[in-house]
C-alpha cells in the first residue's frame, strides 16, 4: 500500500479505500492495540495501524481481533471517513459478520450519529450481544429518537444497567421527567450512574427539590454526584446552593476535578464573590492544574465578574498555550469594565498571534465600544466581522449596536437597525431601545419599544419602570399611576433594589431603606456623615429620579437611602483603608447615586467598584469608568403610592 494511502487513516481529511499492499510485515500486537484504545490514546492505534499497511498486507496487518480495537479508535475520534474505511475492510477480509467486530461497527456508526447505517449492522448481526443492543438504544436516545430507544429497550433480551441508563437519559434530555423517574424505580439494581443519570435529569428540568432529595438518598456518592449537583444549581442561577454543596463536598475530603472547579468558579462569578474566587484560585495554583483549557476562561471571567480586572489580566498572561477562549474571555472582562480601549488593542494582539475571533469575541468587541459610546468603532467591527471573517450578525451582535446607538443619543439609528435586522429582535433590544428614551427624554419612541417589549415578554417588570421614568420626567404623573395600576392588574411586580458587599468571607445584603442589619445603627451614622459631606463638596440631589408625587425633601431622603448608599457605608465602616469597596447591584445604578458615588470616591479617598446588571463602574477620585454612558432604572417605584 502506498505511504499516502496508509497515512490517510489519521483522522484528517477523507482518504481513499484502504487496498492490501502484499508486503512483508510482522503481525500487529492486538494486545498493545487494546492497550491504546483504553487509555484513550485512539490517534496512536490508528497512526499504528497506518504504519502497519505502509509495510505489510491489508490482511496481516488486521485481524478479527485488532479490527474491533481499530474501530473503537474510529469511534472514541468520531472519525467517521476512517470508521467506514474499516468496515469496507472487514468486508473484504471476510469477517465483517464477527460478533465482535459488527458490534463495534454498530457502536462507531451510533457514536457518529449516523444511525441509518448503525441500525442496518445491527439487523444484519445473526447473535446480538449486548454492546451492539445498548450502543443502538443509546445512539436513539442521545440523538432525541426517544420512540425507537424504546421499541429495542422493550425488545432486548437481557437489558443490564446501560441500557437502562441510557433511557433515562433519553428521556430526562428531553424533559420526560416523569418517564425517567418510572424507569429508574422499575431498575431491577442501581448503580451509581443511572442515580447520577436521574439526578442531572431532575437539575435538567429545574426540579432542583427532587435532586437534592435523591442526592441525600444516594446511599454511595462520587464525585460526579457532586459535580451534577453543583453544576445543576449553577445552570440554574442559584449560585449559593452551588457553592454550598461545594463546600459540603470539600468538607468530606473529596477532591474537586476541573468540571467541579469549573462550576464552583461560574458560581463565584454570578454572585461576585472575589475572596471565595482567590480560595478556589489558590487550590488551582497548588495542585498544578492546567489553564490552558476552560478552567483559565473561567478563572478570567470569574475575576473580570468580580470586579478584579489587574487579577483577571495577570492569569491571562500567565496562560502560555493561550486559545481563542481565553483571548476572548479577556477582551470581554477588559470591554465590561469600561476599557474599551485596551480590549481593542488586545483584539488586534489576538490577530497578529495567528488567532482567528469567533462570533462570541466580537460579542465582546462591540460591548466593550458600547459601555465606552465608541459609535465609528463599534460599527466597524460590527462590519469587519462580516466581510474579514464571514460571521454572520446574531441577535446579541445586533444587541450590542442597538445598545451602543441608544447610549449616545441616537436613538433614530438605533430603530433603523431594529427595523432592518434579518431576524425578530428580542427584549433585550427592545428594552436597550426604551433606556435610551428613558435617558434622552423620547416619550414617543419609548412607548412603542415598551408596547413592543411586552408583546414578548408581559411580566417584565422593568420594561413599566421605565416607561414610568420617561413619564414622571415628564411631569406626567397620571401615565405614572395608570401604569402602576396595570402592573397591579397584570400581576407584575418590580424586584426590589438590592446591594451586596463581601467582607470577611460573608455576603452582606441590603435593600431601599434597610434597617435589618447588625450594624444598622452604625450605617445609618455614616450614611449621615455621607450626605452633610456631599453637600459640603456641592452635590444637589438629582429628585427626578424618584417616581413620588410629594416634597422634595422626601425625595432626597428617598434617594438617601437607595440600596448601594447602604452598602457603601457597610463597606466605608468594615472594609479597611485603602483596600476597593465592592458592591453588587442587581438593577442598574441610578443617575442620583451614580453622581454621588463619584463624589464619595473623591471625598473618602476610596476606590468604589460596582457592578450593577449592566456592567462594572470604577468610582475613583470623583470619576467613574464609564464615563457616564450609563443606563439608568429606578429603585423605588414600589414605594410610589
Amino acid at each position: 500500500m502506498s505511504s499516502s494511502s496508509s497515512s490517510s487513516l489519521l483522522p484528517h481529511p477523507p482518504p481513499p479505500p484502504l487496498l492490501p499492499d502484499p508486503v512483508l510485515f510482522t503481525r500487529l500486537d492486538p494486545l498493545l492495540l487494546k492497550r491504546l484504545v483504553a487509555s484513550h490514546r485512539s490517534h496512536a492505534a490508528l497512526s499504528l495501524f497506518a504504519d502497519a499497511l505502509r509495510r505489510s498486507s491489508a490482511s496481516s496487518a488486521s485481524s478479527s481481533s485488532t479490527l474491533p480495537c481499530l474501530i473503537k479508535a474510529s469511534a472514541q475520534l468520531e472519525a467517521a471517513p476512517e470508521g467506514k474505511q474499516l468496515h469496507g475492510l472487514a468486508l473484504k477480509l471476510g469477517c465483517a459478520s464477527d460478533p465482535f467486530v459488527s458490534s463495534s461497527l454498530v457502536s462507531f456508526y451510533a457514536k457518529c450519529g449516523d444511525l441509518g447505517s448503525a441500525s442496518k449492522v445491527f439487523d444484519r448481526i445473526a447473535c446480538k450481544d449486548s454492546v451492539a443492543w445498548n450502543s443502538l438504544i443509546d445512539g436513539y436516545a442521545k440523538s432525541g429518537a426517544i420512540g425507537p430507544a424504546r421499541k429495542l429497550f422493550d425488545e432486548m433480551p437481557q437489558r443490564d444497567l446501560f441500557s437502562w441508563t441510557s433511557l433515562i437519559n433519553g428521556y430526562s434530555k428531553l424533559g420526560e421527567i416523569d418517564t425517567a423517574r418510572e424507569l429508574f424505580d422499575r431498575m431491577p439494581e442501581k448503580n451509581a450512574v443511572s442515580w447520577n443519570a436521574m439526578i442531572n435529569g431532575y437539575m435538567r428540568s429545574g426540579d432542583f427539590a427532587s435532586a437534592r432529595r435523591l442526592f441525600d438518598e444516594m446511599p454511595m456518592r462520587n464525585l460526579v454526584t457532586w459535580n451534577s449537583m453543583i453544576s445543576g444549581f449553577e445552570k440554574l442561577g442559584l449560585f449559593n446552593k452551588a457553592l454550598e454543596v461545594y463546600d459540603a463536598m470539600r468538607r468530606e475530603n473529596l477532591a474537586p476535578n476541573t468540571v467541579t472547579l469549573v462550576s464552583a468558579l461560574s458560581a463565584v462569578s454570578g454572585l461576585a464573590l472575589l475572596q471565595r474566587g482567590k480560595v478556589i484560585h489558590t487550590h488551582v495554583r497548588q495542585n498544578g492544574f492546567n489553564l490552558d483549557g476552560v478552567l483559565g476562561v473561567c478563572l478570567i471571567e470569574m475575576y473580570s465578574k468580580c470586579g478584579s480586572i489587574k487579577s483577571a489580566l495577570s492569569v491571562f498572561k500567565r496562560i502560555h498555550r493561550k486559545k481563542v477562549g481565553h483571548w476572548t474571555a479577556m477582551i470581554t472582562g477588559l470591554g465590561m469594565h469600561g476599557m474599551a480601549g485596551h480590549a481593542i488593542k488586545l483584539f488586534g494582539e489576538m490577530q497578529g498571534a495567528g488567532f482567528k475571533p469567533n462570533s462570541v469575541t466580537f460579542v465582546g468587541v462591540l460591548n466593550g465600544c458600547s459601555h465606552a459610546g465608541m459609535v465609528e468603532e463599534g460599527r466597524r467591527y460590527f462590519e469587519l466581522m462580516r466581510t474579514k471573517y464571514d460571521i454572520r450578525a446574531t441577535v446579541e451582535h445586533y444587541g450590542c449596536l442597538v445598545d451602543l446607538l441608544c447610549r449616545v443619543g441616537r436613538l433614530e439609528e438605533a430603530r433603523v437597525v431594529i427595523n432592518r435586522m434579518p431576524m425578530k429582535p428580542n427584549k433585550v433590544i427592545w428594552m436597550s431601545l426604551l433606556s435610551g428614551c428613558r435617558k434622552y427624554g423620547n416619550i414617543g419612541l419609548g412607548k412603542y419599544a415598551a408596547e413592543n417589549v411586552v408583546e414578548l415578554a408581559p411580566d417584565v417588570s422593568g420594561c413599566y419602570v421605565l416607561l414610568s421614568n420617561i413619564y414622571a420626567s415628564a411631569g406626567r404623573w397620571d401615565e405614572v399611576s395608570k401604569l402602576r395600576e396595570l402592573m397591579k392588574d397584570r400581576g407584575v411586580r418590580k424586584d426590589p433594589g438590592c446591594s451586596m458587599v463581601e467582607y470577611d468571607g460573608i455576603v452582606h445584603e441590603f435593600i431601599v431603606g434597610d434597617r435589618s442589619h447588625p450594624q444598622t445603627k452604625e450605617i445609618y451614622c455614616k450614611l449621615n456623615e455621607m450626605g452633610i459631606k456631599l453637600k459640603s463638596a456641592g452635590y444637589v440631589p438629582d429628585t427626578s429620579q424618584v417616581l413620588l408625587c410629594v416634597e422634595d425633601k422626601d425625595k432626597e431622603a428617598e434617594l438617601a437611602r437607595h440600596s448601594e448608599r447602604l452598602a457603601i457605608a457597610f463597606g466605608l465602616i468594615n472594609v479597611k483603608a485603602g483596600a476597593p469597596i465592592r458592591v453588587v447591584k442587581n438593577l442598574r445604578v441610578c443617575n442620583d447615586c451614580h453622581s454621588a458615588t463619584k463624589l464619595l470616591s473623591a471625598i473618602y479617598e476610596r476606590e468604589i467598584v460596582v457592578r450593577d446588571n449592566s456592567r462594572f463602574h470604577h468610582f475613583k477620585d470623583g470619576a467613574c469608568s464609564c464615563m457616564d454612558y450609563c443606563r439608568y432604572e429606578m429603585e423605588n417605584f414600589e414605594h410610589a403610592d
